[in-house]
């Protein structure tokens, strides 16, 4: 059972980014041949005016299919007929619409369970965080200028700057201070830390707080996947770190499982819901990467014509297109084999 849910929660995030390009086609005058949940086969599916609606046979991905997408056609209605700015904005919704998603399933759990404060609860002894006289209630305000809106923030900075001499502006009894602190290696757990510790429990807030707190929570994932990624291209992780479906499947069925035993269905829901944030905020970032075949890849392509103002030629994009899919593939089965071994 909770495998199922993990996967129906997998396909509603990557339907709702197909359904961005979907709406924005029809809205801007394109014929679109075919809407799919799913990858290979057509297994189930069915014809309504213009465009097909299928279920494929893998449980992974999806596609809007437009016509003259990745070819020349001559409908007056084919992709490539289209403006180059109504051609970005039919690309560039499906990331769009995965952030709206990220931020809806924030704006939920902000209102069922709150957000971590970055407030402290305690300094470990001897380590910055307490050498410089930072105290249990202490709020940090930002980190080498950078805002600070949940405790995770502070975790987050130290993990992705490691060794990084840090300013920390922090409030106490609504004055505002400045220290400098350095990381110390923690020999127990072999990792950089400033000796803060947080309060494991989340504070509701008013409604203009949820709001707000909710669009922070996708700018810190945001900001997560992108840190992530420049540590896979410095080196820093390397490629059987990466997880892909099957993994993160197996883990949302293991969170669900865990959170269940734990605290009921209702917990086990919210952390489904909690996950489906990470997980939606992560494919925008990840299709708005410039890589051939992905919305990212598309909307370079766009860009480049939007500034020559001339047409690149469309079998020649969709070759590139076609290349990059063939390797995204072969990364994928890599990832997915990679998944298997880690699960068993």
């Amino acid at each position: 059972m909770n495998i199922i849910i993990a996967l129906i929660i997998f396909s509603i995030i990557i339907l709702f980014h197909e359904l961005g390009h979907f709406l924005l086609a029809k809205k801007n005058g394109i014929k679109v041949n075919e809407f799919c949940l799913g990858l290979g086969p057509t297994i189930a599916g069915f014809t309504k005016g213009e465009t097909k609606y299928s279920l494929k046979l893998l449980p992974f991905g999806g596609a809007c299919m437009m016509e003259g997408e990745d070819g020349d056609s001559q409908d007056e209605r084919s992709f490539n007929s289209k403006s180059v700015w109504a051609r970005i904005s039919v690309v560039a919704a499906g990331p769009v619409f995965n952030f709206i998603m990220a931020w809806v399933f924030a704006l939920i759990i902000m209102a069922s369970v709150g957000y971590d404060r970055p407030i402290l609860s305690s300094v470990r002894e001897g380590f910055p965080a307490e050498e410089a006289g930072l105290m249990q209630g202490d709020e940090i305000i930002s980190m080498n200028g950078s805002r600070t809106h949940f405790f995770r923030e502070i975790s987050q900075y130290s993990m992705f700057h490691p060794g990084q001499t840090i300013d920390v502006v922090y409030e106490r009894e609504g004055k505002r201070s400045t220290v400098t602190l350095t990381p110390k290696l923690d020999e127990e757990s072999g990792r950089e830390l400033l000796g803060m510790n947080g309060n494991p429990q989340r504070e509701r807030g008013n409604f203009l707080e949820t709001v707000s707190h909710s669009f922070y929570e996708v700018k810190y994932l945001i900001c997560t996947t992108v840190e992530s990624l420049k540590m896979l291209v410095t080196g820093k992780v390397g490629l059987k770190d990466l997880s892909g479906p099957v993994g993160l499947v197996k883990v949302m069925g293991d969170t669900y499982t865990s959170n269940e035993s734990a605290g009921g269905v209702g917990l086990a829901l919210l952390s489904m819901i909690n996950f489906s944030i990470f997980l939606s905020a992560n494919l925008g970032v990840m299709n708005l990467l410039p890589i051939p075949a992905l919305d990212g890849g598309r909307l370079l392509f766009l860009l480049i014509e939007a500034v020559r103002r001339k047409k690149i030629d469309p079998e020649k994009e969709g070759m590139v297109h076609f290349v990059g899919l063939v390797a995204l593939m072969a990364l994928m089965v890599f990832v997915m084999f990679n998944d298997i071994r880690n699960i068993l």
